[in-house]
Order: C-alpha cells, then structure tokens, then sequence
C-alpha cells in the first residue's frame, strides 16, 4: 500500500526533484507550496494525476491533512530570498516547523525537517562534523535563516523527547542542479547566468572563500534514504569535495565562454570564509555518499539553465 507523503516547499528546487522521485515510487503526495520561490511548473507534470495532490498554502498557518511522512522543505534557501522578508523567513522556520509537528503528532507521522549547514555559521572546525555546535551570529543580516533552522532542529528534538514524535533532521549543504532559480543570488545559478549573458562573472571577495557542492539528484537520495532509516540524526548531507569560489568560477565560464574576464566585489556581511561536511555519519547509517563530481553537475544544469533564459 503507497504512502501518503505530505511535502512542504514541494514546488521549489529541492522539493520539486523529491516530489518526482516519490511519485516515480509509486508514493501518494500532497505537494504544499506558497509559491514565494516554488513554481508550479517544477511540478507540473504531475498536476492531474490521481495519486497527486497541489495545495497553495502558507505552513505558517496550521493545515489538517492526513499523511503517513512528512518532508518539511518549506523555506527559502538563497540569501536573496530569505534576507527579502527576514521576519517572515524566521517564522516560517519557527511556526512552520511547530505547525508540521503538530501535524506529525496528530496523525502519526514521520517528519523530516530539511535543516541547513547554515547552523555551522561562519565555522571555526573544518570540515564541520554533526558534534559541531556552530559559530552564528544571532544578529547578522543571515540570522533570521541560520538561527531559524537552528531553533526549528530544538523544536524537533523536543517534540521527539516529550511526545515520541518521530523526526529526522538533515543538514543540507550547497546544492545545485536543474530547477534553481536564475535569480536566487546563489553562486552557482550566478556565475551560469552571467556567462550564458556574456557578462564578467562577479567574485565577492578574493574567490578563495570555499564551497562543497552536492548535485540534486545526489542529495535526494541521501535525504529518502535518512526517512528510511532509523537514524534520527543530525546527518549532514553534502558533497565532501571542496571547491574555492574562483575555482568554479573558472570552471563555468570554461564550460560556456572561456574569454570571460572575473571581476571582483566586497564579500556580504558574515559570508562563511568555508564549509565543507564531514560525511562519516551518513557513510556510517545511510551507506550514502555523492556520485556525481561538480564537472559532471555542471552540464545538466548549464543545460536547464540555457534552455530557461531562451525561452
């Protein structure tokens, strides 16, 4: 008997890649999404279909449904987005996360909150192990996300201790692949956008600032294989190979247009000089690890993207 998967932020990038991979399965879905950054047409190849479901609605508002799963991905991820209504982005990790517990609760369900390797903040331990406590900043521009998601892993906990809810807790790093946003002022969608225009791809800093970028197909896979398991986590889910930002930069444009000069720009308040994930843990109860390297991500996506800008 399938399912009945509930996903939140189910059309944005990583939701919409997990709704296909849970429909592939044969699974029911809901697909919740206020469409604030989600876009319907991530999704839309399923609209109509009879195991699959579409609700716009705001998880900061409480929602009844009856659902076996939780995958509670609601929230912008981007610096651009969440930074656009920094309260908002707050309480969507906050209440949004109380509201799906709540739910989880009520009905039974297993609820996988897809937290962030935001928590680490700018970090003083490389790479970042799970045990990790993190160095944020409760008052910087980037709070309302990282202190958000770090109150949103209390909130599961605590309802894991005081009602026997069942959670998992993944820690996303950097991903990229088909389906992010062209605008989202993330590095990757930034550096493909301006050499697919012909514009100087923009350093913020030196370029020495590092990354680790994990391809989405990849990431899914580490995120249905942790519901599976009965780890609850913290896992960090995240791609181990570590890339400066010039590094990539040079990489893209070597892909799309080789003569493309990089120009430089003041690095952002409290950008995390690196971040990289210590997988042992999900190597350890996942058997999970990345396949795809960043220079057989970048095709697929440059592709989607160049498709995107034609049309």
């Amino acid at each position: 008997m399938a399912l009945c998967n509930l996903v939140t932020g189910g059309a944005g990038f990583l939701g919409s890649h997990l709704v296909d991979r849970l429909m592939e399965a044969g699974e029911e879905v809901i697909c919740l999404d206020n469409y604030f950054t989600g876009r319907k047409q991530n999704i839309a190849q399923w609209i109509g279909h009879s195991r699959f479901e579409l609700i716009r609605h705001d998880v900061t508002e409480p929602i009844r449904l009856e659902v076996d799963r939780i995958w509670h991905l609601a929230c912008p991820a981007s610096p651009v987005h969440y930074q656009f209504n920094p309260i908002k982005t707050a309480k969507t990790s906050f209440l949004g996360t109380y509201n799906m517990l709540g739910l989880a609760r009520r009905v039974g369900a297993r609820l996988l909150l897809a937290s962030t390797s935001e928590v680490y903040g700018d970090p003083e331990v490389h790479p970042q192990p799970e045990s990790y406590h993190g160095s944020v900043s409760t008052t910087g521009i980037r709070s309302c996300y990282d202190e958000g998601k770090r109150i949103a892993e209390t909130l599961c906990f605590d309802y894991r201790r005081m009602h026997d809810t069942e959670v998992r807790v993944a820690r996303i790093f950097n991903t990229y692949g088909p389906r992010m946003l062209a605008d989202d002022g993330r590095v990757v969608s930034n550096f493909i956008v301006q050499a697919l225009q012909g514009r100087p791809l923009t350093l913020y800093g030196d370029g020495h600032q590092s990354r680790s970028f994990c391809y989405v197909d990849d990431l899914i896979e580490g995120v249905i294989r942790l519901m599976d398991a009965d780890a609850t986590g913290p896992v960090n889910l995240g791609n181990p190979a570590e890339c400066s930002i010039r590094v990539l930069a040079e990489l893209v444009r070597d892909l799309i247009q080789a003569d493309l000069p990089l120009t430089s720009q003041p690095s952002p308040e409290d950008d995390p000089l690196q971040r990289q994930p210590a997988i042992d843990l999900a190597r350890q109860t996942l058997a999970w690890e990345p396949k795809v390297s960043l220079a057989e991500g970048l095709g697929p996506t440059i592709d989607y993207f160049r498709a995107a800008l034609d049309s």
